[in-house]
């Protein structure tokens, strides 16, 4: 059976006080939880910080990192430097990246690359716009992300990887995808894997990454094929996050 993984994506948010007192919380409150992998993410600035007060049971993970390892890369961060600061995750292809920084499925399939390169484990992010789901493109848009990765890195390392399925219309719009919307999606992308490895494809963890709250992360979570969530603004409040983790346990 898969494990669920709760991941928290702190974006542009945080400060070192503030911080300091989230992990504190985090720390102790993720301390009765076994049946649940715990991540957070915060900004490449305060990584070294939240890497020393994770404790064991919240892997670190990085937001992005550059195509290359190193060079004259001004405001880059390379997946090995993120990884000597303990890193374990690190998001890729986040609907943010693809949509304000111009991050195509090339570039997001050579990150996904890096990432593994680096010892990381990649969280590759897919999804669809309001308009793209309303002219019923879904699945097609969703497989093309995912084949631009297959075609460069193989089936074989997704054996090392996450997803996260983010509907971009539910994103910060307080709009969520319902539970059976969500569930069809993660199961297209299983399917789609399966069709390369059916091993690999039902031992991925898919998490669902769209508005996910404390009061829908229950019924999200006892879906099939959701294997957790990849938190935005709830992962800032530790009650809210670890609520949500709390479902993810119970839903294991």
């Amino acid at each position: 059976m898969r494990q669920a993984l709760v991941a928290g994506n702190w974006k542009m948010h945080g400060g070192l006080k503030a911080n300091a007192v989230l992990m504190q919380e985090l720390v102790d409150g993720v301390a009765a939880l076994d049946r649940v992998d715990v991540s957070v993410c915060p900004p490449f600035v305060y990584v070294p910080q939240v890497s020393q007060c994770s404790g064991d049971k919240i892997a670190l993970g990085a937001q992005n990192l550059a195509t290359e390892v190193s060079g004259a890369f001004t405001g880059e961060v390379s997946g090995e430097m993120l990884k000597e600061l303990g890193c374990a995750y690190v998001i890729v292809g986040h609907s943010e990246r693809r949509t304000l920084y111009g991050e195509d499925d090339d570039c997001v399939a050579v990150k996904f690359a890096r990432a593994l390169d680096a010892g990381l484990k990649p969280i590759l992010c897919v999804g669809e716009s309001l308009e793209q789901r309303e002219s019923g493109v879904t699945e097609a848009v969703i497989s093309q992300q995912l084949d631009a990765v297959l075609e460069r890195s193989d089936i074989s390392a997704f054996a090392q990887a996450v997803i996260a399925y983010e509907p971009v219309w539910a994103i910060g719009t307080g709009r969520t995808a319902s539970p059976e919307q969500a569930q069809a999606v993660h199961a297209h992308i299983r399917q789609r894997l399966a069709k390369h490895d059916a091993k690999i494809a039902a031992q991925i963890q898919i998490l669902y990454g769209g508005s996910v709250k404390p009061d829908n992360a229950a019924e999200l979570f006892q879906q099939a094929d959701i294997d957790g969530g990849l938190i935005g603004g709830a992962s800032l409040k530790a009650a809210d996050f670890l609520a949500i983790c709390r479902a993810a346990q119970q839903a294991g």
